[in-house]
């Protein structure tokens, strides 16, 4: 149990605990759908940074209907007279493929036969239909085509905003496989390369061009909830940019214009662009309110005919994505790095910069993963670093503000500025569970107490005695700080403080120093006392003495009391000894009249560490009350001739 409440009171697994629950969070949030639209509006950032450096696919060519040949026309949609001459015209020129993206369910005449007659005696002309579903009515293919190899569909997946960033291959249909529009084009083309779909061998349920698996994606793929993956799903990533196929107008084809060469042995899109038509679509490369930078259904259907070429004769591998465990763990790992942040990190202005290189270093990563084919989520793991760092740091401020507060409720007024700081920028070592760490340590104790109070106390009045003991204590307790010692204790007019806490001493020169200090300062009380007294009796106040004993030796400081009276102090023998040479016995050391104002006792555990810098005056061996062992004591008369001179 004391090891659980250790572990629970620990920094470290406090702020670990922290991050795991905030990245669980953010996770959380993420498969509500919530986070959704950033991290789709991140990928389309990443494919506009990383494609359209290839130019134009020159395996596909466009025959596109414009405004210009509509007015040439004069009608839309064209006939199927038109149509007929222009499929005859592509014909003679050996394309590999010939894909319409014109709907021909019902007769446009004239010339519907002849229309009916150079689609069947074509097999490489692939006609097509409209699957619809939901609120969107199918469109059949042509008659003529009906249950043949020569339809697919050309049904297009929209994303909730509005933006094609998915490409579908196949669709079960009253228990069969259709075909979409650009796989279908893409098999006849690499027919001619012995290029055939095949299942994977890791996976026979994934799909196989040349050397490349097109991985079918699921519903939670890169920053995806639950999204619709029925039928056999890809990620399109659009690695030609906005480079649409070569093309020529309707117009031209029909004028002669189009050399047999731009059209032999490729694969021919044969669809509208005009404005007129509305069959525009937005890709990564726009946005919702972006019109100017939509494409055709026609180049839709391009973009995903390369791609399919790609991976099967380019090997180009299509975008992969972490499953749902590495991303959690993804996530989970930079919100521990934030926690990290937050503990490292200690100024909220250092906490924003950091967090800003964070990010910055997240989203390189994310960047350089996205050029590796991988798309990595970028915003669970960037709320959970942000998150994880802001929430530690402003933990640990609140616990640092309320450690500060204990430690100069316990020592501001106490020690001077130096020491107070010294305490504070080791408070890691100096703190355990939230007050000041029992430790045992080579001190050097101080007691000291008027002589003659009494007799003064009982000719003043209640406010007069306040003010003339708070003279003397401000002064005395001030000269304390000044030397480098901790007031520990007031006890009416007596005084106990410690020189050598609360940081322990590490050497036997900074134990002396502190014997060292302690004498120094009786000295300087003494002098005071002198001036004081002289002031007293000028006002005709009561005039008093001090006695003070100082001992050096091994004590436990710690705090004491309750948090809400917490104070820090000193127990232990040498504690004892102090207080005892303060109040040894007049008998025991005699003071002729007037010559001293202020008695200084210290024993040979102080004497030691304070080398010649002091005169001592021997007093001898004295038997103290609760000691069995005799003490060697010692009167400081004043500092030696050569500190004097200096």
């Amino acid at each position: 149990m004391n090891t659980l409440l250790k572990l629970g009171q620990s920094l470290i697994a406090v702020s670990l605990l922290a991050a795991i629950v905030i990245s669980l969070s953010v996770l959380g949030v993420r498969s509500t759908s919530l986070l959704e639209p950033l991290e789709l509006t991140v990928y389309d950032w990443l494919i506009q940074s990383h494609r359209g450096s290839e130019g134009p696919d020159p395996r596909i060519v466009l025959i596109k209907v414009t405004e210009e040949d509509i007015l040439k026309q004069g009608r839309w949609p064209i006939t199927d007279a038109v149509l007929t001459q222009a499929l005859e015209r592509l014909v003679q020129f050996q394309p590999r493929a010939i894909g319409i993206d014109i709907y021909r369910d019902i007769p446009v005449d004239p010339g519907h036969t002849d229309l009916n007659g150079v689609l069947v005696e074509h097999p490489q002309i692939i006609t097509v239909t409209k699957l619809g579903g939901g609120t969107v009515a199918g469109i059949p293919p042509p008659p003529v085509l009906a249950g043949t190899e020569q339809v697919a569909f050309n049904d297009i997946l929209i994303d909730s905003d509005g933006i094609v960033r998915r490409g579908l291959l196949f669709q079960e249909v009253e228990d069969q496989t259709a075909y979409g529009f650009a796989i279908r084009l893409a098999m006849l083309f690499l027919a001619e390369e012995g290029i055939g779909p095949q299942p994977s061998p890791d996976d026979p349920e994934q799909l196989r061009l040349g050397p490349t698996t097109l991985r079918r994606f699921g519903p939670d793929d890169g920053g995806y909830v639950r999204a619709d993956a029925g039928g056999y799903q890809i990620l399109l990533d659009f690695h030609r940019g906005q480079n649409p196929p070569p093309s020529f107008s309707l117009t031209a084809l029909l004028s002669d214009e189009v050399a047999p060469e731009a059209i032999r042995n490729k694969i021919v899109l044969f669809g509208v662009t005009a404005e007129s038509v509305p069959d525009l679509f937005h890709t990564p490369f726009s946005s919702g309110n972006d019109t100017g930078r939509m494409i055709p259904g026609v180049v839709e259907h391009a973009h995903v005919i390369s791609q399919l070429l790609g991976a099967a004769m380019d090997g180009r591998r299509p975008t992969a994505t972490p499953s749902e465990a590495q991303e959690w763990l993804w996530t989970i790992l930079w919100g521990l790095c934030g926690a990290g942040l937050g503990v490292s990190v200690r100024s909220p202005w250092r906490l924003a910069l950091s967090a800003a290189g964070g990010l910055f270093i997240l989203g390189v990563i994310v960047l350089g993963a996205f050029a590796q084919g991988w798309w990595i989520p970028l915003v669970p793991p960037a709320l959970a670093w942000f998150l994880s760092g802001s929430a530690v740091t402003v933990s640990v401020l609140s616990r640092e503000r309320k450690e500060r507060a204990l430690l100069m409720h316990l020592f501001s007024k106490h020690v001077s500025g130096e020491v107070a700081e010294a305490v504070w920028r080791q408070r890691e070592q100096f703190l355990q569970d939230g007050r000041p760490r029992p430790q045992q340590l080579t001190a050097t104790v101080f007691f000291s107490d008027f002589k003659g109070y009494t007799a003064a106390s009982e000719k003043m009045t209640p406010e007069a005695l306040m003010h003339w003991v708070n003279a003397y204590l401000d002064v005395m307790a001030g000269l304390v700080i000044k030397h480098g010692g901790v007031i520990d204790d007031y006890a009416g007019d007596a005084i106990k403080a410690n020189f050598g806490v609360p940081l322990p001493r590490n050497s036997e020169e900074e134990i002396a120093q502190d014997a060292v200090n302690a004498v120094t300062c009786a000295l300087a009380m003494e002098q005071q006392m002198h001036r004081l007294n002289m002031k007293h009796l000028q006002e005709g106040l009561a005039t008093v003495g001090m006695r003070i004993g100082i001992h050096t030796g091994l004590v436990v400081a710690g705090s004491v009391g309750t948090s809400e009276r917490l104070k820090y102090t000193t127990v232990g023998d040498a504690v004892n000894t102090a207080a005892r040479l303060e109040s040894m016995d007049r008998d025991i050391v005699q003071e002729a009249p007037g010559r001293r104002v202020c008695r200084i006792l210290i024993d040979e555990g102080t004497k030691r560490y304070l080398g010649h810098r002091f005169v001592l005056e021997s007093i001898g061996e004295v038997t103290v009350k609760g000691k069995e062992q005799t003490l060697m004591v010692y009167r400081v008369i004043d500092h030696a001739q050569e500190e004097t001179a200096r």
